[in-house]
């Protein structure tokens, strides 16, 4: 029991994919706690919104909105690789200096993520990029860590640092979230879809003319609500989640040179040093995307997920499930299961490799790094096209290191709702015949 609210705790791969895929909708439910009330104006965004018509609808536009950037989309690349063009530029004036790389690559992250949602980006030094840093953290720092205040709702009304830190973050937050609004409403046609603003506000005037066809019996309604709350669901786990991933993956090759030796060289030996690297290259780098996997696998980055709710009298396995219980999804236990995983606190990529080292496999059911099922993570294919652009891009110019006398980055993490690697600086050492590259983005 966590207050008067009943908690289950899965463990296993067999209890998860019954919860997330074969009961997919009688768990799709969510929670309301007091700050992703605040965040989220009572549930009117995608993540934590409770399972309803105007949520599959949600979901709906959202997703087709994003397969219109989806893989193989030129635009979506072109913006990506633009982003890891200015991301290594940077690490060449840092002339191997050690260099934070955290808001570079929050930066780049938050520009792909801008362009779907608003078709803008922002330069380095940006007010409006300082001060979205600035809430993005707060949020990141105060959602969903399953504060005192959620579990006794009552403990409202004593004074609270981390709800005064939400709702300023917050407030800062839907100032620019309501004036990217009013800019795409100003200028808005039914003939361009730009950007992920533009879908919403077309699915909000096809369901108030109720002339379009997603609009069944049950009746259906966007708000100005949830048009901003969506857009800032999109825009905030889609960057915090793929920059978190980043520095983990950076620092765990850091840890393991050997490990972005050999990605080096797959490079050197698929893509060469005469163009970068594209998407169409990933089925010929089987060692770089067993990497991703391997540090999806091993740093998780939402070890809980985001909980689930029963919607109905039900049941996980053997054990009965009343409506209303909460059921939260251990990622953590699953991806460390010493019964699914050979040395599971090993870093090792080689695992989902095929037994020839040259393809790629998932060597156990217990691997869900995105999440399954009717509430899974939109953003899934954008973050698999970011991660890989961006190490390829990075490693195939720049060897990364510690200076010397300087401790390896922590591998402990800081929990929240994304585990997030302490702070760390690098090093990037250009490799031989890129001192002076001059190769511009795909």
């Amino acid at each position: 029991m966590m207050g008067s609210h009943t908690v289950i705790l899965v463990n296993h791969h067999r209890h998860a994919k019954e919860v997330l895929l074969k009961k997919g909708k009688i768990f799709a439910g969510r929670p309301r706690t007091v700050t992703t009330d605040l965040l989220t104006r009572e549930g009117k965004d995608i993540a934590f919104a409770d399972y309803s018509a105007t949520s599959r609808f949600h979901r709906k536009v959202v997703h087709g909105a994003l397969c219109m950037f989806g893989e193989g989309s030129a635009t979506i690349e072109k913006i990506i690789c633009q982003e890891a063009l200015t991301l290594c530029d940077i690490l060449g004036e840092s002339r191997s200096a050690s260099l934070d790389l955290s808001p570079e690559l929050t930066r780049a992250v938050t520009n792909v993520v801008c362009s779907l949602c608003f078709n803008s980006s922002y330069r380095r030094g940006d007010p409006e990029f300082e001060a979205m840093l600035q809430y993005s953290q707060g949020i990141v720092d105060t959602v969903a860590k399953d504060s005192l205040v959620d579990i006794f709702p009552w403990l409202q009304i004593f004074p609270n640092a981390d709800l005064r830190l939400l709702r300023q973050c917050v407030s800062v937050r839907d100032k620019l979230l309501q004036k990217k609004y009013d800019e795409h409403k100003a200028d808005y046609s039914d003939h361009v879809q730009r950007d992920l603003l533009d879908a919403l506000l077309r699915a909000k005037r096809s369901a108030e003319n109720n002339n379009t066809a997603e609009i069944t019996t049950e009746t259906v309604a966007l708000s100005d609500d949830h048009v901003l709350m969506t857009v800032g669901d999109v825009f905030g786990a889609g960057v915090e989640t793929t920059t978190t991933v980043l520095k983990w993956a950076i620092a765990y090759l850091i840890h393991h040179p050997q490990v972005q030796k050999r990605i080096q060289e797959e490079l050197d030996s698929v893509v060469g040093g005469d163009r970068p690297p594209q998407l169409s290259d990933r089925g010929s780098l089987p060692y770089l995307e067993a990497t991703i996997r391997e540090v999806l696998r091993i740093r998780p980055v939402a070890p809980l997920l985001i909980p689930h709710v029963a919607q109905t009298d039900t049941s996980i396995g053997e054990f009965t499930v009343r409506k209303g219980a909460r059921i939260v999804i251990n990622l953590w236990s699953l991806h460390h299961d010493e019964t699914e995983w050979k040395n599971p606190d090993l870093f090792d990529p080689s695992r989902f490799l095929d037994k020839e080292g040259t393809g790629l496999c998932i060597p156990s059911p217990s691997y869900l790094p995105f999440g399954a099922g009717v509430r899974v993570c939109l953003g899934e294919m954008l973050a698999k096209m970011e991660i890989f652009l961006f190490l390829s891009w990075i490693l195939q110019r720049y060897t990364l290191t510690m200076s010397r006398g300087q401790p390896l980055p922590s591998l402990e993490g800081k929990f929240g709702v994304v585990l997030q690697p302490a702070k760390y600086k690098v090093n990037a050492m250009p490799r031989a015949g890129w001192e002076n590259s001059q190769l511009q983005a795909c």
